[in-house]
């Protein structure tokens, strides 16, 4: 008799989800967690929530032409062919049913975002809680979580070891105490959910060298634990190069700011008041472009119209009460606001405003604006900053992790931990990759360990 049916490690969005789907389908679930600030530092619940989803009924709702093929495309396209091809696959087709399982069965309140696009995303499909807060989000998910009599949260509690028998299936999970005590724990099902490596310096050194010096933004139980386990027990890993970037943090107040004002029409400067590329590849592959300038910094550039726009999010109401905001009445003012040199600054917005009106091509082949800034004008300080990684464990439609390219009986990876579906490098990530890697991987692996473990 098994002491529990499954055994959840980390109760980020990907260790929730798993425990969730698992404890609904009637199965025993314990839900270990290492740290306790989990409620505030896990990467879901420092995200913008965006969970993309194609062929839902919010897009039915909007007429929003949509399907999972087309979704497979964009992520294709923007990997260039480079992202797992099963995960993706999976993760495309089981996404309409992730977002109807969120909002019916977790309470989790979903609204389609049609405001702007993000970048590579040829239709509306991100898929958020209103405030647009990974908080909110990751709070919902506790919530639920809570009212399940089955789902038990055991916290602080590390996973150690998997224990598998002679044929390599999972038979127990040993979990560690901060004081050094262990306990061993029979169960036939393992979900690793202990998200990626971003905040171990040496593993980002080694896999990541082209964002080690940017600043971490992300939770800090990312030390990779699933890989050194992967490393004990002989798993297959794939795309450890893999990452989300991002090109606007706000310095130094360590605050998103949202990407959402460079696709309402704001732009980046460096200290010479320079444009130095199209904002609008994304702004993951961003990062880095920041961290080349002098400095590793540069302003947003934005006005009034964005200002407004942006207040949806509750990342940009946080920069905003902290004071990061610099507003100016005319480009004097922001000049000296920013410090950069006045001239230069007046000679790229005009060009900038010359492009975003159609009256000229944009030197760095930018194409999407929605209109001219006017004053009054604003300016955030940033710099590119690495929020989480997106390779790790290969794994199977079924989230199985696999060894030689086989599944192992009972051990599934989900979230940081798992292979994600961005390819290689930054540039590959599209908005809300990381989200429905781990929402996503989390609910398959969550139902499938329900069957796994009650044989």
């Amino acid at each position: 008799m098994s002491d529990c049916d499954v055994v959840v490690a980390g109760a980020g969005g990907a260790g929730l989800a798993a425990a969730l789907a698992a404890a609904q389908a009637g199965r025993t679930v314990v839900l270990a967690e290492a740290r306790e600030t989990f409620r505030q530092g896990s990467n879901t619940a420092m995200s913008t929530s965006m969970i993309p989803a194609a062929g839902t009924r919010w897009q039915a709702e909007a007429q929003v032409t949509d399907s999972p093929a087309r979704f497979l495309d964009d992520i294709r396209a923007k990997t260039h062919g480079q992202a797992d091809p099963v995960v993706a696959v999976a993760l495309t087709t089981v996404a309409a049913e992730l977002v109807d399982w969120l909002a019916d069965a977790c309470g989790v309140p979903l609204e389609l975002v049609t405001d702007f696009s993000y970048p590579g995303h040829s239709a509306y499909r991100c898929h958020s809680v209103p405030d647009r807060s990974g908080a909110s989000l990751h709070r919902a998910l506790l919530d639920a979580a809570a009212n399940l009599d089955d789902l038990h949260l055991v916290v602080p509690a590390r996973l150690v070891d998997v224990r598998t028998d002679e044929r390599g299936a999972v038979r127990a999970a040993v979990l560690q105490r901060p004081d050094g005590s262990r306990e061993e724990i029979d169960t036939a099902a393992v979900v690793l959910a202990t998200n990626g490596f971003a905040a171990d310096a040496d593993l980002v050194g080694r896999h990541l060298p082209e964002i080690a010096g940017g600043v971490y933004h992300g939770g800090e139980a990312s030390r990779g634990d699933a890989l050194h386990l992967a490393e004990r027990l002989g798993l297959d890993t794939g795309c450890l190069d893999a990452y989300q970037g991002h090109g606007s943090l706000a310095v130094p107040e360590s605050i998103l700011l949202t990407w959402a004002v460079v696709m309402h029409g704001g732009w980046l400067a460096d200290a010479a008041g320079r444009r130095f590329g199209d904002e609008t590849v994304g702004y993951s592959e961003y990062a880095v472009k920041v961290l080349a300038r002098p400095g590793g910094r540069a302003w947003a550039v934005y006005d009034q119209r964005i200002h407004q726009a942006c207040l949806a999010f509750k990342d940009y109401l946080d920069v905003v009460e902290a004071g990061a905001v610099r507003w100016a009445d005319d480009l004097a003012q922001l000049a000296a606001a920013t410090g950069l040199p006045v001239d230069a600054l007046t000679a790229t917005m005009n060009e900038a405003n010359a492009a975003a009106s159609g009256a000229g091509a944009d030197r760095f082949g930018r194409t999407t604006w929605a209109g001219p800034l006017r004053p009054p004008f604003a300016a955030v300080r940033v710099t590119g900053a690495l929020f989480h990684t997106q390779g790790g464990l290969l794994v199977d439609r079924h989230a199985r992790v696999l060894r030689g390219g086989t599944p192992l009986p009972g051990l599934y990876a989900a979230g940081g931990a798992a292979v994600g579906i961005s390819g290689h490098g930054a540039g590959g990530y599209l908005a809300g990759n990381g989200l429905l890697a781990a929402l996503g991987l989390g609910f398959l692996a969550g139902r499938h360990a329900a069957d796994h473990g009650s044989r």
